[in-house]
């Protein structure tokens, strides 16, 4: 009974000896504050921020979206995947018991090399029922530091996983406000081709009259045609765009439903945050992270071969050529064994293998600090985008107000002959150009508050993630 208690101590002070480095998260270059910061913001990253556009047909696409994308299905079954590749490192720290028995009938050659007495029975039955366990003493923390690369593999596809909700969500959202502002222009262009169409008309008559020049009717008859091939090219892009966000919504290319148009969309407000906080609502920093833990747990793995595994083995049992007799003491039998290796020469093969995921644990560092800097420069890029942008669009809204007076001005000016055709089309183009530009700015403005939530990241991952569960 001591040295039953002996060893049990031995194993279990052995068994808390670990080897490998703890994990250490590296410090982060983190700046105070944002370059390009906004003073009315708000506290809004946890919340369904698309919601803030006030279209419930682009909410109804976002459901779709995370109920049917296929990238996102996909990124679930890995997630399962890697649910059951833990269990199973995890398996490996428990006893592994199982049972077996059998039954038969044999009967031996009379004539093969070994005679047969005549007190043996031929043909023999025999039963056997059996238990049998291994255990692998965890003496220097190998399974351990499996069990723990296993769990941060895990988690790291679970804020995978997350990361792809991320991208479906903010995907969708601005291939719908590109949608519509697709639309916008593709009304303006018919409306100006519609309007072309109609001088021209006009001048074909006036033509045939001889109050306008052929010059002017050529003139007229390029305009209408430019603007026309506008709108084909329009067409073509808004069926591209639809089929485009059909597959994000996994469906098949089609149409899409519309909502509310362009301008009648409501502006997200500007999400505030620190970048400190980046580090926790980011999918792809924590994702990132848990990399490095698993490649730091690796390092473990492959120190422990260095040192001897042991393990525990033992079976216990009945062997009987009669099954009445089969659970008596005489037919009882049983094993035990302590398996053991050690390495002795292997070439250097260890060392290289230390060496290796050392050297992979260094670039997971580098890896998970560049994500960092990159998700800074997100957020940086966003703010400065969606400033810029502001000031662009206040600035063509009023150019396109001058330009329609220019327009005015310039078609009563030809009605009253004080100026040639050539400065009506010289107007209404740049006008034509110019409300193009403004939609496009327009929509330019919405993608960028898009950009901007999907890089601050939040709690809102966690809101359509719960969305994707409660789905009917």
């Amino acid at each position: 009974m001591r040295k039953v208690a002996s060893w049990t101590l031995l194993v279990l002070l052995l068994g808390g000896c670990t080897v490998g480095p703890d994990y250490r998260r590296p410090a982060a270059d983190t700046p105070r504050s944002w370059r390009f910061a906004e003073e009315d913001t708000k506290d809004l990253v946890d919340t369904r921020w698309w919601e803030q556009f006030n279209d419930p047909v682009l909410n109804g696409l976002i459901n779709i979206a995370l109920t049917q994308n296929k990238d996102l299905k996909i990124a679930t079954a890995r997630l399962e995947e890697f649910r059951g590749r833990y269990e199973l490192a995890r398996a490996a720290l428990f006893p592994q018991v199982g049972a077996g028995g059998s039954a038969g009938r044999q009967r031996s050659s009379a004539l093969g090399p070994v005679p047969l007495p005549a007190t043996v029975d031929n043909p023999v039955e025999l039963y056997l029922g059996s238990a049998y366990a291994s255990w692998e003493l965890d003496l220097w923390g190998k399974l351990r530091r499996g069990t723990e690369a296993a769990q941060a593999d895990l988690l790291s596809t679970k804020e995978g996983r997350r990361s792809v909700i991320l991208s479906v969500v903010a995907s969708v959202a601005g291939s719908y406000v590109n949608l519509r502002s697709l639309d916008r222009q593709m009304t303006i262009a018919r409306n100006t081709a519609t309007g072309r169409a109609e001088t021209y008309r006009i001048f074909t008559l006036r033509f045939k009259e001889g109050f306008v020049s052929e010059l002017e009717l050529s003139q007229s008859k390029s305009e209408y045609e430019s603007a026309l091939a506008v709108v084909r090219a329009f067409s073509r892009a808004i069926a591209l765009q639809e089929n485009a966000l059909s597959v994000l919504l996994g469906l098949n290319p089609g149409a899409i439903e519309r909502g509310k148009g362009l301008s009648e969309l409501e502006l997200p407000s500007v999400p505030s945050g620190l970048p400190s906080d980046l580090l926790a609502r980011r999918p792809d920093i924590r994702q990132a992270e848990q990399l490095l833990i698993s490649a730091n747990a690796q390092i473990g793995i492959a120190r422990s071969r260095y040192f001897p595994s042991i393990s525990l083995t033992g079976m216990f049992g009945w062997e009987s050529t009669s099954l009445s007799q089969l659970f008596t003491g005489p037919a009882r039998m049983w094993s035990w064994a302590v398996p053991f290796t050690q390495p002795i020469f292997t070439g250097g093969s260890i060392g290289a293998q230390v060496a290796a995921v050392e050297a992979f644990r260094d670039e997971a560092i580098f890896q998970y600090q560049k994500v960092i800097q990159n998700a800074f420069r997100d957020v940086e890029d966003a703010l400065a985008d969606q400033r810029r942008t502001r000031d662009q669009l206040a600035t063509q809204e009023q150019q396109v107000e001058s330009l329609q007076t220019y327009a005015h001005v310039a078609r009563l000016r030809y009605d009253n002959g004080y100026t040639s055709y050539i400065e009506v089309v010289d107007a209404e183009r740049s006008l034509f150009d110019a409300e193009l530009a403004y939609s496009q700015t327009l929509g330019n403005l919405f993608q960028a508050m898009i950009n901007l939530y999907k890089a601050m990241g939040g709690g809102w991952i966690i809101e359509a993630e719960k969305m994707i569960f409660t789905a009917p």
